[in-house]
């Protein structure tokens, strides 16, 4: 029944992962779209990323998330927080100002980032010892099934463009609806289609506060209150994390491989329509194609870890993951982007390495790693470092690639010299955790005293 139960609770919290990456990939899907609507340049859309659930949106929401989890509980998140994101999401859907449109991104991202923390901490303290990996893994399946329905639904709403393909199948629908608020045709006309994908993030989102708010609290989280290790006040824990040399080393590892990766992969979150459209030439039907076989990619592999992380070295499989992820970006560099082959390659190692993600072992090691009475804190600092230095490169990151993508290969350098680095970092500092129960983890690391 136990088992039943854990499975039960890591597919109502991963619907969380679900909408992080819904709402990062949603606004991918139809930033072309927007921009032209809304008459935005590349530095108006380097802000849309910098303060959405790509980066500081999620980054502010993880810091106070973090210290909230500790304090009140992890289900006191799944009590309130999707009305939060709910509110944003009902803020982009009636945006016509580049100002309106930029609050519901950072009101959304908040709302994701304040629920990262809580989920995988809670996913990994109701999971049992042999299935801890595989929950997380599940979870993970989630933030690829998210970005896989909102491509497909971007795909078949898509609006005619230019370039390579034609408008989605759907797009009748968009112009149906459209006709109701008055609108007939130009760019407005167009972007009632992504106002269409964000509809589908709000219904998903009202599901999940409905399933999350029946979830029990955490065991662990209960006994650790009981035993007075719970911090006194919503942000007394910080003290602790910067003074215990075991809590330092391992933020600092976690940290290190997670921004690296994440500072590429937060480009390709966001960015990837984008750059296929203009640095490929591709229409945003085809781009948004594309990117849906990767992500069906990318959901194929993220089963195939669920299945064996609990059973193989960590270490090697995390080393394997970042390889493809490295040898994508040598593809970029050696054939180009404007070569259709080489994008359908690059698409597949892409994919094999977010099955195998950076993200996947940073969500189970960080959930290992620390005390139960700081868990969610450590992981709120950590994702605030990560998404705040994310946010920042974003905005670098556009005008290095230019208007029309006249310095990607520039950004294509950086991109591979991160992933190397991270690669570096996760294989040699991988703990070893693995049929470890998360008591065994925490007492041979911080003794009786945590």
């Amino acid at each position: 029944m136990k088992q039943k139960s854990s499975l039960k609770s890591t597919l109502a919290v991963s619907l969380t992962n679900y909408l992080d990456a819904g709402a990062i990939v949603a606004g991918a899907s139809g930033l072309t779209l927007w921009k032209d609507y809304l008459q935005l340049s590349e530095s108006h859309l380097g802000w849309l990323n910098a303060i959405s659930a790509n980066c500081l949106g999620a980054a502010i929401g993880a810091m106070a998330g973090g210290f909230l989890a500790d304090k009140y509980g992890r289900k006191a998140i799944y009590t309130y927080n999707m009305l939060v994101y709910m509110v944003g999401v009902l803020l982009i859907l009636t945006a016509t100002s580049f100002p309106a449109l930029l609050a519901g991104f950072l009101v959304t991202g908040i709302s994701v980032g304040v629920g990262v923390p809580a989920s995988w901490t809670y996913i990994s303290e109701s999971s049992e010892t042999a299935h801890r990996g595989r929950n997380i893994g599940i979870s993970q399946m989630a933030w690829g099934i998210g970005p896989t329905i909102i491509l497909i639904l971007g795909t078949l709403l898509a609006p005619p463009t230019q370039g390579i393909g034609s408008e989605g199948s759907l797009f009748p629908l968009v112009e149906g609806v459209a006709a109701l608020f008055g609108v007939t045709a130009g760019p407005a006309l167009h972007v009632f289609s992504s106002r269409l994908v964000f509809v589908s993030l709000f219904v998903v989102a009202f599901v999940a506060w409905l399933l999350q708010r029946r979830l029990d609290e955490s065991r662990q989280w209960q006994t650790a209150k009981e035993q007075g290790a719970s911090p006194e006040g919503a942000f007394s824990s910080f003290g602790s994390l910067f003074t215990n040399g075991v809590t330092i080393r391992a933020m600092l590892f976690l940290a290190g491989m997670y921004l690296t990766w994440n500072l590429v992969s937060s480009v390709m979150g966001f960015f990837q329509q984008h750059i296929y459209e203009t640095a490929g030439g591709l229409s945003n039907e085809y781009a948004n194609l594309l990117s849906v076989g990767q992500w069906l990619i990318i959901i194929a592999t993220t089963f195939v870890f669920s299945m064996v992380v609990d059973r193989v070295n960590q270490r090697w499989l995390f080393f394997t993951g970042v390889m493809f992820a490295v040898l994508a970006w040598v593809l970029v560099l050696t054939v180009g982007i404007t070569s259709l082959g080489g994008l359908l390659v690059f698409t597949l190692l892409w994919g094999l390495q977010g099955g195998i993600s950076v993200q996947s072992f940073y969500a189970l090691w960080a959930s290992e790693l620390f005390p139960a009475r700081y868990r969610a804190a450590a992981q709120g600092v950590m994702f605030f470092a990560v998404r705040g230095l994310s946010a920042a490169w974003g905005l670098g990151f556009v005008y290095i690639y230019g208007e029309q993508g006249e310095g990607f290969t520039a950004a294509a350098v950086v991109m591979l010299l991160l992933l190397i680095v991270s690669l570096v970092i996760g294989t040699v500092g991988a703990p070893d955790t693995r049929g470890k129960s998360l008591d065994e983890i925490t007492r041979e690391r911080y003794g009786t005293e945590s």
